[in-house]
């Protein structure tokens, strides 16, 4: 087992009966210096600061107690995902219903839509039409391209590759 399972596993008793999950778990600096182990956590309602500095006190207590990383020094980062970091979890495609979406597939397309719903084996996007300049529409008339699909439409998880939330300033 190495040191991500490893950390990931002690960390389990202190995420308050799965109300938080491990969305990353990070260990950096192996080659010498100060360890940096960063560990990111979310919820289906979001995480406050005070979760996450909770968490960081009672792991970094029990990682110093068990000598984890024997003599060596380290830092312990317990943090959340930040709204750029990608969606990984159908927990947290289910916290973000209603929100725009970048989709990255697979075989490399990309989908931009509202997410509608999310399952534990999809999520429905409502894809809007491309708005196209007159110039584009023409230069795609010439190349016969397959026009990407519009209106709801499910994509299973193993299709996706990536999935960002837009963020949105209007």
């Amino acid at each position: 087992m190495d040191d991500k399972a490893k950390i990931t596993d002690l960390v389990q008793p202190f995420l308050n009966n799965g109300q938080l999950y491990v969305v990353d778990c990070q260990v950096a600096g192996r080659q010498g210096g100060r360890l940096k182990v960063t560990i990111l956590l979310d919820s289906d309602t979001g995480i406050t600061i005070d979760e996450c500095a909770e968490v960081s006190r009672k792991l970094g207590s029990l990682m110093d107690e068990s000598n984890f990383f024997g003599e060596k020094p380290f830092t312990l980062e317990v943090s959340s995902p930040g709204i750029d970091y990608p969606l990984t979890f159908a927990r947290q495609f289910v916290r973000n219903i209603g929100r725009q979406l970048v989709v990255t597939l697979t075989d490399g397309a990309t989908r931009t839509g509202k997410l509608e719903s999310a399952s534990d084996e999809q999520i429905v996007l409502d894809i809007q039409p491309e708005k196209k300049s007159k110039s584009k529409k023409k230069k795609e008339a010439d190349v016969a391209a397959e026009a990407p699909p519009t209106g709801p439409t499910p994509i299973p998880f193993e299709q996706i590759k990536k999935a960002n939330v837009e963020i949105s300033f209007k």
